[in-house]
């Protein structure tokens, strides 16, 4: 059985990674990857088989229908294919329906950042007959949506020793701008504390800061680890990144009033993750130096031996 793994860069790569060997039982021969070309891709996918296709903008329908050539392509020379996984986005329009067309079994694992209602991309392919749909949460796993495992699963948040607060690392991610954040933690952390400042787009002129827009992925994971608090965006693969790095992350949503996201998945997401007792929520107004105090209380520890991910069978 081969795999090909699909997904557009960012968090969905991030997430596809992370459920990768849990799908295929940490096989890792027999298995292709595409995404878009990038920093993340070429580093995260490094000695895997993977292939590079143009980018599809968020909700980009022309991009999505000429990435359909590529995976009638793909598929098609590739006859060892026996299934398709993918966590989205637009990518995924491209090449699930295309393979569950050809008789090949298709998957979509929904993005964990959508805590309620599925993406338009989840919500188009549920139409789509013969592809088998996953939620990352129990709670919203009925009807054709069934639950297989989170990016989530085996955290857990433990206390530790009080240390001083001397290294911090402040990441956007790469896809849209938040400058409300950048110009809070600027306003509120002391001058000596050493700061990586990782920017994306975000205009940072007036601000007193050394911009980073992009650390490589190696780079940005090595940081965390070697930080007292992480503060980042609510994008799932900042999120998961910096549990993993066994952070207890606070968590700044952007805002779909303040035209930084296109709807309230990052609040969701800081939201579910504060309730388990994973990360610190806080709006860009509301974060204060004492909530880096209360972070750098606290440190995530995950379960060594994580569950499969169950894909379903053929009915």
């Amino acid at each position: 059985m081969s795999t090909l793994f699909v997904a557009s860069t960012g968090g969905h790569l991030a997430q596809l990674h992370e459920l990768a060997d849990r799908i295929d039982d940490g096989r890792r021969g027999d298995r292709l990857w595409v995404t878009f070309d990038s920093e993340q891709g070429r580093t995260l996918l490094d000695g895997e088989d993977r292939l590079f296709i143009p980018y599809i903008a968020e909700r980009d329908v022309a991009g999505v229908g000429r990435a359909m050539w590529y995976a009638k392509r793909i598929i098609g020379k590739r006859k060892t294919i026996t299934r398709v996984v993918s966590t989205g986005s637009g990518i995924a329009l491209s090449f699930l329906p295309y393979a569950a067309l050809r008789g090949i079994e298709a998957h979509y694992i929904e993005s964990a950042a959508r805590v309620g209602q599925p993406s338009l991309t989840g919500r188009l392919l549920q139409s789509v007959p013969g592809i088998r749909l996953y939620r990352q949460y129990p709670h919203v796993s009925h009807g054709n949506w069934r639950f297989g495992g989170s990016v989530f699963d085996g955290f857990e948040s433990v206390s530790v020793e009080p240390r001083p607060l001397r290294r911090v690392v402040v990441t956007l991610g790469m896809e849209r701008g938040f400058r409300r954040l950048l110009e809070r933690a600027a306003a509120i952390l002391p001058s000596e504390i050493d700061v990586l400042w990782q920017t994306g787009p975000t205009p940072v002129d007036g601000l007193d800061l050394a911009a980073r827009p992009f650390v490589a992925a190696q780079a940005l994971d090595k940081a965390m680890h070697e930080a007292d608090v992480v503060v980042a965006h609510a994008g799932c693969g900042s999120a998961l990144a910096a549990l993993k790095a066994g952070k207890f992350p606070i968590l700044v949503p952007r805002d779909p009033r303040h035209n930084e996201v296109v709807d309230m998945h990052q609040i969701e997401i800081a939201r579910w993750l504060s309730r388990q007792g994973l990360a610190l929520e806080r709006a860009p107004e509301e974060l204060s130096l004492a909530d880096f105090e209360t972070a750098a209380r606290r440190a995530v520890i995950r379960t060594v031996e994580l569950p499969p991910f169950r894909l379903a069978k053929a009915a």
